[in-house]
């Protein structure tokens, strides 16, 4: 584990249960969000997926106007049913980590198919080649505070510090714009926080259907448990989380389900990028000085050569 990133929030993440329970956003206002066909149905052809000539592929792309801080996923928020029946958008939480984030984007990217990632700060801070690796692949990217902290139990000040320092440091990571989307830890915010979000024009995300990964488990089990949920409910929101194995065991797996149960993809992006706060910048740019700010795209041979054995 890289010295950036502490051996605590990670032991952490990986066993934190989601609060439960429903309550809709307050002042939201609903014109302000538009959700809008991006980019036309149909899974991608083989030419555009290499070395798959059926893959699961993204149906729809949907951008969403953020402004207001409109809430998506009806467990807490109740206000955009924009889903068609069998359609589904993947979703995950709390990383990127070695093995279990790659592991899962390798699996989407062999499909052909796309995610949106909810980043963990002080953890994007040890890895961010990999979450520019996510960026690069084409997925969406957005906040999920920079410790993983109950925002619901903080004051408003520490709350935004929270928030705006896991943008900053994401932004960082993968030296380029990201998502105005946020996800809060636990699932629990606050009328201020979300008033804060609204001022800042940063769409909230809750879930549809959880996987209940963080409970453990085999990787059979949780294509099993995520699959019966879907088959009930018809469609929705997935919440997933990128730091644990049996997730990332379990992904090609369940792409190959969703794909034979006649589910399809949808990829949600953000009209307007977050942006990003100068003083929460400097503070990240200060407390990271070993980060890289530009990843090289020159092959490997043109970067490491041997000298001397075979």
């Amino acid at each position: 584990m890289r010295s950036t990133v502490s051996k605590a929030i990670i032991a952490a993440l990986l066993c934190t249960p989601l609060a439960m329970g429903a309550y809709a956003q307050d002042g939201a206002d609903e014109a302000a969000a538009q959700v809008e066909a991006a980019a036309p149905a149909s899974a991608k052809p083989q030419a555009e997926c290499p070395g798959n000539p059926n893959p699961l592929g993204v149906s729809r792309t949907v951008q969403i106007d953020t402004t207001g801080a409109p809430g998506f996923g009806f467990q807490h928020y109740k206000m955009y049913d924009f889903l068609q029946p069998k359609e589904v958008v993947l979703t995950f939480d709390d990383g990127p980590l070695p093995n279990r984030t790659t592991a899962i984007l390798k699996a989407l990217n062999a499909e052909c198919t796309k995610a949106i990632f909810f980043s963990v700060g002080k953890v994007a801070s040890g890895y961010p080649d990999i979450l520019a690796e996510v960026a690069k692949s084409g997925h969406t990217i957005g906040g999920h505070t920079m410790n993983h902290k109950d925002l619901s139990k903080l004051p408003l000040d520490e709350a935004k510090a929270e928030i705006e320092r896991s943008f900053s440091v994401i932004r960082r990571a993968v030296n380029g714009p990201t998502a105005s989307f946020f996800r809060f830890p636990f699932l629990r915010h606050s009328n201020d926080t979300l008033q804060y979000l609204a001022d800042r024009n940063v769409a909230v995300f809750s879930t549809d259907i959880d996987s209940f990964d963080y409970k453990g488990g085999t990787a059979k089990a949780l294509v099993k448990r995520i699959m019966a949920s879907l088959d009930k409910q018809g469609k929705g929101i997935l919440l997933m989380h990128d730091i644990q194995p049996h997730t990332a065991a379990a992904m090609p797996d369940l792409l190959k389900q969703l794909k034979a149960g006649g589910y399809k993809i949808v990829h949600m992006t953000a009209k307007n990028p977050i942006q990003t706060l100068p003083e929460y910048d400097e503070l990240v740019a200060k407390d990271m000085k070993g980060m890289p700010t530009v990843l090289t795209d020159r092959p490997m041979n043109s970067v490491i050569k041997t000298i001397d054995g075979e």
